[in-house]
């Protein structure tokens, strides 16, 4: 979409200056895990740019959606949809359109900080659908280091014998703040509105085909896939929008 090769231009510019390094972008794939059915992850969305997959997102209520907002900045509610109840991204479940877009007021693309937006869907028939609703956490509630998480989506994958076409997730364990922000140090590091998941040596992440998508512990939602250096590289964990830093936002927004 035109607006990343903008940002890979304004990328590029920043470099000559000498600033922090612009975000990379996560490239697209989840690796390492496993394929699942929508029914173990029935709050998982496929969100769609004129009905085609873009993002993932989760289901806070039945008409309303969590997403990244680096997924939706500068769309209108009328070029977007989500995907509910279904395995695969292009078939299966029903098609909603977006009906109001809720990008947080301080999400900033060159930092890719505050990276949430809620979406409010169209009314919808649920019914013979396999839907659910993830739970939100509370505000500022704390995930220890080291705890297992998992994230979902349909990101492309570097195997192919694992088609992207059907629903795949990766257990993570959650890194330490210090210690991530130090790995990314040259991007500008992680801010308080940030959780980093990933193994030391790589080989399992999210990417950005995944962007939007639940990072989840026991179906409560701590974070958003968000962006990230390569995709499962050694050292450099997947980062996330940290759910808990926005929960009264989330709240005041949705009503949820």
């Amino acid at each position: 979409m035109l607006r990343y090769t903008i940002f890979l231009i304004v990328g590029f510019i920043t470099i000559i200056r000498g600033y922090d390094l612009p975000k990379p972008f996560l490239d697209g794939r989840i690796v390492g895990g496993v394929q699942v059915n929508i029914s173990e992850i029935p709050y998982q969305i496929s969100l769609q740019y004129y009905n085609r997959h873009i993002c993932g997102g989760s289901l806070i209520a039945k008409n309303l959606v969590l997403t990244a907002a680096h997924c939706t900045d500068g769309s209108s509610p009328s070029s977007l949809s989500v995907r509910i109840g279904s395995s695969k991204h292009a078939s299966g479940g029903i098609l909603v359109q977006v009906e109001n877009i809720h990008q947080h007021p301080n999400f900033s693309y060159s930092t890719i900080d505050w990276d949430f937006s809620v979406l409010r869907l169209s009314n919808y028939s649920n019914q013979n659908l396999t839907i659910g609703i993830a739970k939100l956490p509370k505000q500022n509630e704390k995930v220890p280091d080291g705890t297992i998480v998992r994230a979902s989506g349909w990101g492309n994958t570097q195997n192919p014998q694992e088609s992207n076409s059907n629903l795949r997730a990766v257990q993570l364990p959650i890194v330490n703040q210090d210690q991530c922000n130090k790995a990314y140090k040259a991007y500008g590091g992680v801010t308080p509105r940030m959780i980093c998941a990933g193994l030391k040596e790589g080989g399992k992440d999210s990417c950005q085909g995944d962007s939007g998508g639940p990072l989840v512990l026991n179906n409560t939602l701590i974070g958003v896939v968000s962006w990230g250096y390569g995709c499962a590289v050694a050292g450099y964990p997947g980062v996330y929008a940290r759910v808990p830093a926005v929960r009264d936002w989330i709240r005041q927004v949705s009503g949820v």
